[in-house]
């Protein structure tokens, strides 16, 4: 069960439309969502997995108990919900609970344990295979400014064309997550490659606008660009918009930068949350080698003729 594939556009508009009361409790959360700081991307991810537990009940979630709370629960797992599907409804049903008043509730969700997997992360020539294979140039600089910028999907679907300062060399990113803003260095080579596009495509608004150019680019068509280059290369790694983060972090890592600057770049609010790249890096340390070539050294290997 893939809730966003579910009508995912038209979910919450269904549930208001039919369920009793949940327009006025889209709402509250909206308003709850935008004082606590968290962006709009969080609220419409709660939302749709909100409307679809609505919709399945013809009812507020708030007006269910805990046994049917559990039973859907279950049901998503049984009909194969993807991890994050799941997560985002048991974080999404404590957030409603607790906005109402219903702490008690929201206590007794089940409780989700952190990932402890490593990131996937492209080496350099695999960057390098995916910079150039998507045809068109607006996908070449998309692919471009992900990486070389380390911006999320939602920070680079935002930028505006003001928010590249050719002459500073840096790319303003505007109300981050966690409504941050930060700058992040703009490159010779990426400067370059904007500058050929920004001339080629004349956007008006938006650095990268969708069909109409009134609007963005959207979360779709940016994670489709990816997958679409990472097919053309061949590269077998699960490779995603997030992927190219990860792999600007750990190649600056790799390269020398430290780790407190590369958590400002990354606009990270914490430290721990950085600290994974240390896992990931080849840097500071001895490379990890197999004992079995020191069995057979480089040198044993050449015969003379």
């Amino acid at each position: 069960m893939n809730i966003k594939k579910q009508q995912g556009t038209t979910l919450v508009q269904r549930a208001c439309a039919n369920v009793k009361g949940f327009k006025a409790l889209h709402n509250r959360l909206e308003k709850k969502i935008i004082v606590s700081g968290k962006s709009m991307s969080t609220l419409n991810n709660y939302m749709r997995c909100i409307a679809h537990i609505a919709l399945k009940y013809n009812c507020l979630p708030t007006q269910l108990d805990l046994e049917q709370i559990e039973d859907y629960l279950l049901l998503l797992k049984k009909k194969g919900a993807s991890e994050a599907d799941f997560k985002l409804t048991v974080y999404g049903l404590r957030f409603l609970f607790r906005c109402e008043g219903l702490n008690d509730r929201a206590i007794k969700l089940p409780s989700i344990k952190r990932d402890k997997k490593l990131p996937v992360v492209l080496s350099p020539r695999e960057m390098i295979e995916l910079l150039k294979a998507p045809s068109l140039l607006k996908h070449r600089v998309l692919i471009g400014v992900l990486y070389g910028c380390g911006l999320r999907c939602q920070e680079v679907r935002s930028l505006l064309i003001k928010d590249v300062d050719f002459d500073r060399k840096v790319i303003h990113v505007r109300q981050g997550k966690g409504r941050k803003d930060r700058y992040v260095p703009l490159g010779e080579h990426l400067a370059r490659g904007l500058k050929k596009y920004l001339d080629a495509e004349k956007p008006i608004k938006w650095l990268f606008n969708g069909k109409d150019h009134q609007q963005p680019f959207s979360p779709r068509g940016t994670q489709w660009v990816v997958r679409e280059a990472t097919k053309k290369t061949g590269i077998k790694k699960q490779v995603s918009v997030h992927t190219l983060r990860h792999t600007y972090a750990t190649h600056l890592l790799e390269q020398g930068l430290d780790i407190v600057s590369i958590k400002e770049l990354l606009g990270h609010a914490h430290i721990d949350t950085t600290m994974v790249y240390l896992h990931v890096a080849k840097a500071g340390r001895q490379i990890p080698f197999s004992p079995l070539d020191k069995l057979y050294p480089s040198e044993q290997k050449t015969q003379k003729a």
